[in-house]
């Protein structure tokens, strides 16, 4: 391990606002009986400066997402959740720099995310730029399994937004949210050429989460915009009564090949490419 992330990880231990559980605390009880953190229903009164609504961003890599909604919307807590530490340093240190209040970092495996919140504490839900996980259907944060997870923890009318480069994965959601019968609120296919003036009456969300849908772009999505890719966006209510159902009529094999060879570090696949992204990406 480089110097440089032992000192990123250090200083991370500085961090008031990172929370970095012991996944064995978690675990002791069994992947299937998650074992409940202390601050499951108490992030307002011990991780922020006043008590607001909470959003999430799921795999929130450097943060630039957390850290800008914050910014912009201070009526409320954000969260940003990743398992990689190195990434988690520069958002903690940027929070913490400039005192931002409304900012936390819970270093963590998404898929142990009901051990942390409790029922109704969360109100939204971000999605930037997941792995599609084309081979694993339960793995995609959008799947039946995880929306499950999202309902145990938001308030009734919860929003899950998902901005992404892989149409694989934003056919997907539009297919799981259509079987499920969940309330669209907006939807594209090409998010920097619809107007935000077309886009966000459907949407029925704050002015300030519509500037930040074209204004706010992660390291993933500058990279993808500047080899000319499309970045797609859904949000839809997780409203359900009863089991998530699987998508029947979702073709995985031709959404798979649209995804066709991206240029990043060679001629690869949207698969591989995430993979070097992944491999490589150590700030």
């Amino acid at each position: 391990m480089g110097h440089g992330k032992l000192r990123k990880f250090a200083e991370n231990e500085t961090f008031k606002c990172l929370l970095q559980p012991s996944a064995a605390e978690v675990l002791a009880d069994g992947f299937f009986n998650l074992r409940d953190h202390e601050v499951k229903g108490h992030w307002n009164e011990r991780m922020f400066d006043a008590p607001r609504p909470i959003v999430l961003e799921l795999g929130c890599g450097k943060g630039e997402y957390t850290i800008d909604l914050a910014e912009r919307n201070p009526s409320c807590n954000y969260i940003g959740v990743d398992i990689k530490g190195a990434r988690l340093w520069k958002g903690a240190k940027y929070a913490t720099e400039r005192h931002l209040g409304n900012v936390a970092f819970l270093r963590t495996r998404i898929e142990f995310i009901t051990a942390y919140f409790a029922p109704r504490e969360v109100s939204e839900i971000w999605l930037t730029f997941s792995d599609p996980q084309f081979r694993s259907e339960n793995s995609r944060l959008t799947s039946p399994l995880f929306l499950e997870r999202y309902r145990s923890f938001l308030k009734p009318g919860g929003i899950v937004h998902l901005k992404t480069d892989s149409m694989f994965l934003h056919q997907y959601s539009r297919a799981v949210a259509a079987c499920n019968g969940l309330r669209v609120l907006g939807c594209t296919e090409d998010l920097y050429a619809t107007p935000p003036e077309a886009l966000a009456p459907s949407l029925s969300i704050p002015s300030e989460t519509v500037g930040a849908l074209y204004e706010v772009q992660t390291f993933y999505e500058k990279m993808f915009l500047e080899q000319g890719y499309r970045i797609t966006y859904l949000s839809f209510i997780i409203d359900h009564d009863g089991p998530y159902a699987h998508p029947t009529d979702f073709d995985e094999d031709y959404w798979r090949s649209v995804e066709g060879p991206r240029l990043l570090f060679g001629h690869d696949s949207a698969e591989t490419r995430r993979q070097k992204l992944h491999d490589t990406d150590t700030i």
